[in-house]
């Protein structure tokens, strides 16, 4: 169960991502609500996957799977630049979370 709320808790990051990137720096109102409204929802339900789950690993693997997430939709929603370099860093970072889950077990 602590798994799916830290993904629950990491989509909603992701959501919070991508409103702030269309509150063009806080210069629209709803979007810049929204980025607030979802980061605060994020982190309401990391803190209850971290009951089950060490912090770090936790933290880790909520911020990659953000990361990724924003990377990913940063290149299909805002043409971000999909070099190799760039998918072989997230692929990385794949790898870490993907690591990490398997450590913890």
């Amino acid at each position: 169960m602590a798994w799916l709320l830290l993904l629950v808790a990491s989509v909603i990051e992701i959501a919070m991502g991508v409103s702030l990137k269309y509150a063009e720096g806080w210069t629209r109102f709803w979007p810049s609500v929204g980025g607030v409204f979802f980061a605060l929802l994020s982190v309401f339900v990391l803190t209850f996957a971290m009951r089950h789950l060490p912090a770090g690993t936790a933290y880790a693997v909520w911020t990659g799977i953000g990361a990724v997430g924003i990377a990913t939709l940063g290149i299909v929603l805002f043409g971000d630049p999909a070099t190799p370099l760039r998918l072989g860093c997230i692929a990385l970072i794949i790898v870490g979370v993907v690591g990490l889950r398997f450590v913890e077990g």
